[in-house]
């Protein structure tokens, strides 16, 4: 469709994910949204090509803020090829953002990586979204600054004390690119590590970490705000011993990462999760790695060869991240917890747009703010992606 005129959407209903529009209008000109609401209310104008998608829903585009790779690459590989197969089997799970995540590795290893990435990034910053892609925000930084005792997967021997210095160094390789690091808040260093990421714009994520209450408080007080892949790489809930889980459930400026696959956090727990944070406390990430959408076999992350059967990554008998699609987990939201999909997509739209502090209307459908759409069926499945206005067509549902 030409980009540089003016294009119509209409569909049975449209979730802001706020708010719900029946017989929705949408009206794209240059890759935002020039008007929506309902047929009655919008003007179609003249001339414009007009798209009935019938009774789908039209919602927000979704937004992974950590995930490692897809379609077989890796994304510390950072190479156009790999970036571009992740990103299109990204448009075709209805994410049109994301935020390539980095793991643990040898310092070189990361800094290499964080130079292709950001370089990448900071190339299509400005530029018109490549059609079928999903576009990447920023980095997230997972690993070296994490805990022994809670490191999951990441090599021992790779992990290092945070400094203000190190971060310097990790964010000039990176261009300025990074824009989530993920820190275990009891090593010495974490909390002046985290005061200057925060001053670089960067949020911080408690996680793979082992931290005590006191400890995770004082993460959450130098400036964290988020919790990466909640349960996960942390220490269980004791009723009497209060820590870093305790923290993050209770303490509402903190916002929950959550891999909704039923095998990283178990449904019953995920309905918990959800009922502690509330709808505006919770983002759903997926932790995929390179084997998504592949076949059962061998696949990379970062330094790491991880196994993959019946839908479960692991290495050395260790869960290694997922095999999870942001569509997937929404889906999983409404059956897990019985939630509206309307009210499950504002998990993976509208929260990590705010946790980022995303402005403009991304994260959400609104006149003003960037055409980036899914189209759904009523139950959630992807019928066709949209990314700044451009229609990237998902493969025909079984």
């Amino acid at each position: 469709m030409a980009h540089s005129s003016r294009i119509v959407l209409t569909a049975a209903r449209l979730a802001t994910p706020l708010t719900s529009i029946e017989n929705a209008v949408v009206v794209i000109r240059d890759g935002r949204i020039e008007a929506l609401g309902p047929r009655e209310a919008v003007a179609i104008p003249a001339g414009a090509p007009v798209t009935d998608f019938g009774d789908r829903l039209l919602a927000p585009g979704l937004v992974d803020l950590h995930i490692h790779g897809g379609a077989g690459r890796d994304v510390m590989e950072g190479d156009g090829d790999a970036l571009a197969a992740i990103e299109a089997l990204l448009a075709r799970h209805g994410v049109t953002s994301y935020y390539p995540t980095t793991v643990t590795a040898p310092l070189d290893a990361i800094l290499r990586a964080l130079d292709k990435l950001g370089r990448a990034i900071a190339a299509g910053a400005g530029r018109e979204p490549e059609p079928g892609r999903a576009q990447r925000l920023g980095i997230h930084l997972e690993g070296p600054f994490l805990s022994h005792a809670r490191r999951g997967v990441h090599p021992p021997e790779n992990l290092l004390a945070p400094t203000p210095a190190l971060l310097e160094r990790l964010w000039q390789a990176a261009q300025g690119q990074i824009r989530i690091l993920t820190i275990a808040p009891e090593l010495p260093g974490a909390a002046e590590t985290i005061v200057a990421a925060t001053r670089l714009g960067i949020r911080c994520s408690l996680g793979h970490s082992d931290a005590d209450l006191a400890a995770a408080r004082a993460g959450i007080e130098a400036g964290a705000r988020q919790a990466t892949h909640t349960f996960n790489a942390m220490p269980p809930l004791d009723h009497r011993v209060p820590n870093l889980l305790i923290a993050v459930l209770s303490d509402a400026r903190v916002r929950a990462e959550l891999i909704a696959d039923g095998i990283h956090v178990h449904p019953l727990v995920v309905q918990l999760l959800l009922r502690c944070k509330g709808a505006e406390g919770v983002m759903l990430i997926t932790d995929a790695i390179s084997a998504t959408g592949m076949p059962e076999g061998r696949y990379r992350l970062g330094p790491l060869e991880v196994e993959v059967r019946n839908g479960t990554c692991t290495y050395e008998g260790k869960l290694a991240g997922s095999v999870l699609t942001l569509d997937r987990a929404v889906r999983n939201i409404v059956k897990f917890a019985g939630w509206p999909l309307e009210q499950a997509l504002r998990l993976a739209t509208v929260n990590p747009c705010a946790a980022m502090g995303l402005s403009g209307g991304q994260g959400a459908l609104q006149a003003g703010g960037p055409a980036d759409l899914v189209v759904l069926t009523s139950d959630g499945e992807v019928v066709e992606t949209i990314v700044g206005g451009r229609r990237a067509p998902a493969p025909a549902i079984a």
